[in-house]
């Protein structure tokens, strides 16, 4: 009778022992999924839309030496993406391919600290492979049944092109004015268009798709890039760490790859 109850209170010890076993084991796996979770961000970066090629390639840097950093990107035009800015949009980082729009930015608050210039750009003539326009200067660009497109005033590339006009004296007519440089690109990758004013790194990047055509007028209007951390960045110092490679030598390097010059 004694042995019976023994081996009864044994079971039961063994038993109380392994559901204790059992519920320890997804409580540990809960804990690392929360600290997994906590150690996970995110780093939003509004970009004119020149920068996409080189600034996704440095994205993929930090991210690589941030372990659980994700770098998300928005790529437009500077204006547009200063408006937005200025409606509350989130964002951490702001880079833009003219001075005139960061000062907005900074003008309201919005960024913190100083503006660092870490790049300039030229305009350069894209124009499809056969180049059935002819176009070989800037003033090409003016004949009659030439479809040109250019960038709205309001955006840098846009206002870029108007100061080589006011330079030239050449007045263009346009087929129509884009919000981003990258939208110009398309209409004559796309045959839309036979020429697009954009930039000497968009020509670049569109490889065998375009034919670049230089100008010496371009020098009348070089675009200086600005970038910033927000005041609104939910890091202000993982912010400034991306601010740090885009300026650093890793970062200058890239960009001094993809066609862009020192600011």
């Amino acid at each position: 009778m004694n042995r019976t109850i023994a081996l009864a209170s044994a079971t039961a010890l063994l038993l109380v022992g392994a559901g204790c076993s059992t519920s320890a084991e997804p409580s540990g796996s809960t804990t690392g999924s929360s600290s997994a979770a906590a150690e996970s961000q995110t780093l939003t970066v509004f970009a004119a839309a020149s920068l996409k090629t080189t600034f996704t390639e440095l994205g993929q840097q930090f991210e690589s030496s941030h372990v659980g950093t994700k770098v998300t990107f928005s790529f437009a035009g500077s204006s547009d993406l200063v408006t937005q800015i200025q409606q509350g949009a989130p964002a951490d980082v702001f880079a833009s391919a003219d001075t005139k729009n960061m000062d907005k930015a900074t003008a309201d608050n919005l960024v913190k600290g100083e503006p660092v210039n870490f790049a300039s750009n030229t305009l350069e003539i894209a124009v499809p492979p056969d180049n059935r326009a002819k176009i070989t200067t800037f003033a090409d660009l003016a004949e009659d049944g030439v479809k040109v497109v250019i960038c709205a005033p309001q955006v840098p590339c846009g206002s870029a092109t108007q100061k080589v006009e006011t330079a030239t004296g050449v007045s263009l007519e346009p087929v129509s004015e884009e919000s981003s440089v990258t939208d110009v690109l398309n209409k004559v990758t796309s045959g839309e268009a036979d020429a697009g004013l954009v930039y000497k790194t968009d020509v670049e990047s569109a490889g065998d798709k375009v034919l670049g055509v230089p100008f010496p007028e371009s020098s009348e209007a070089v675009n200086v890039y600005p970038i910033a951390v927000l005041t609104a960045s939910k890091d202000a110092n993982l912010s400034q760490e991306f601010v740090d490679l885009v300026t650093g030598t890793e970062g200058q390097q890239v960009l001094t790859d993809a066609g862009f010059g020192k600011p």
